[in-house]
């Protein structure tokens, strides 16, 4: 084996174990991202897709190249001087065999190179999804609590708009001073707003509900 293909070879081998690590089940997405914001990356990263681009190129000139030498030794000369002398029947099998070695292997090299880089993509896509989606739960957590909150606040605030009531007609009947009763209604106003203030924030938690029902459906 050539020293290009010898290279081709081992970094066909290193690429096999870099796509197995990053299929390893048990290290989370997260894991990963955080991972790749190490700050070697980010030194690396200007050059990062030169270099990519640049082993595509190698790669595929590599295997154009073998698959030239395949059809070079299978083609119908090289058959027929073979038939004609067994050493060289023995000579161009060699060769057609290297050359189907090395197309091989150039080949499955260029495959796993641009399914690493999409590996790599994936893992970073689903850590930001589950971010949002860990921020999203927070949210509905805490739309939740204000919901049964608002709930409470509303049963409160109905006990004190009938006593409110009562105390105004009380006030009516019995003529009570005309500054008594102002407050009151003042009071009923107050309560009136905290009752609308509370029917947005009902109608605010049906969104966010509706939003991370959506979310999940995705």
């Amino acid at each position: 084996m050539t020293l290009q293909w010898t290279a081709v070879a081992l970094f066909l081998y290193a690429e096999i174990v870099v796509n197995l690590i990053l299929c390893i089940p048990f290290i989370s997405p997260k894991r990963w991202r955080s991972v790749f914001n190490w700050r070697i990356w980010s030194w690396l990263s200007p050059y990062w897709n030169k270099f990519f681009f640049a082993m595509i190129m190698a790669l595929i000139i590599l295997f154009l190249d073998a698959v030239r030498e395949v059809q070079k030794y299978s083609g119908p000369e090289p058959m027929q001087d073979a038939k004609a002398n067994p050493n060289v029947y023995d000579h161009v099998h060699m060769k057609l065999f290297r050359s189907q070695r090395n197309l091989y292997i150039c080949g499955f090299s260029l495959f796993l190179w641009l399914i690493m880089r999409r590996v790599v993509t994936l893992l970073n896509q689903a850590a930001v999804v589950l971010e949002d989606r860990a921020g999203l739960q927070a949210q509905v957590e805490h739309a939740v609590k204000a919901a049964k909150q608002h709930k409470e606040d509303n049963l409160m605030l109905k006990q004190v708009r009938m006593k409110d009531h009562i105390c105004l007609f009380c006030c009516e009947i019995m003529s009570f001073p005309s500054s008594v009763c102002v407050a009151l209604r003042k009071s009923q106003a107050e309560v009136e707003a905290m009752r609308r203030q509370a029917k947005g924030l009902a109608q605010e938690y049906d969104r966010l509900l509706s939003e991370h029902h959506q979310l999940q459906v995705k």
